[in-house]
């Protein structure tokens, strides 16, 4: 039995493996069920509404946050909450870090295709998913290597938009660019919980910030494409 869990542990590099206790475990899954409960009520009212009120371009563009949205925190519960012991746990990890960079890519799109006539816009959007794409290719391939520069890797993608700023605030409706900015800050601001490991609940604390600023920047789509078109 020792044997196994050595061989096990051999497969695991040491960055895949950390240690919670068993209150932190059920504050994080709590969080994560929270997540992904309002993700799916919110989500599918978004979508039945915006059925109604946007175009195809932008309605697929939502489908796709809202199916982005509902993976990461999906993968992400899986993954934290999957037995440290278990080789498949540094699997599932390579999939949530990975599907961070679609969630971003997927928030930017709805909002860049309101700038019809921008060239600009057709550009960072190529930019913001080429730069997801290969986020993803170096989460998945290689594993467990920049980790650190992964970090100012999501957040240099997520605030790319600045180069749009005013565009953007031309053409948004105020309330969704408050959203907007306001969920960018709360998502940066837990990267400081996400770094603080020695802080006890970190995590649980990290993904109340995920879940916080991906409601707000629903909420942002949905008063850019529901709401202000009434």
């Amino acid at each position: 039995m020792n044997d196994a869990r050595a061989n096990t542990s051999i497969e695991i590099p040491f960055v895949g493996r950390w240690h919670y206790s068993r209150a932190e475990m059920i504050a994080d899954g709590i969080v994560h069920a929270v997540g992904i409960v309002l993700a799916i009520a919110a989500g599918s009212a978004f979508l039945a509404l915006a059925a109604f009120h946007s175009g195809p371009g932008e309605y697929v563009a939502a489908v796709f946050y809202v199916v982005s949205l509902l993976t990461v925190l999906s993968i992400s519960l899986a993954y934290n909450l999957w037995p440290i012991s278990w080789p498949a746990k540094w699997i599932l990890r390579r999939f949530d870090h990975a599907a961070i960079y679609l969630l971003i890519a997927a928030t930017y799109t709805p909002f860049l295709t309101q700038l019809h006539t921008s060239a600009l816009a057709v550009l960072m959007i190529v930019i913001v998913w080429s730069a997801a794409a290969m986020g993803v290719a170096i989460k998945m391939f290689l594993p467990g290597r920049y980790d650190r520069l992964a970090i100012l890797f999501y957040l240099a993608i997520g605030w790319s938009g600045v180069v749009l700023a005013g565009p953007l605030v031309a053409t948004l409706p105020p309330a969704s660019v408050m959203l907007l900015l306001a969920g960018g800050i709360v998502y940066s601001l837990g990267v400081i919980f996400f770094a603080w490991k020695g802080l006890r609940f970190h995590n649980a604390v990290w993904h109340g910030f995920v879940v916080t600023g991906a409601g707000l920047h629903l909420a942002a789509m949905v008063d850019c494409l529901v709401i202000s078109r009434f």
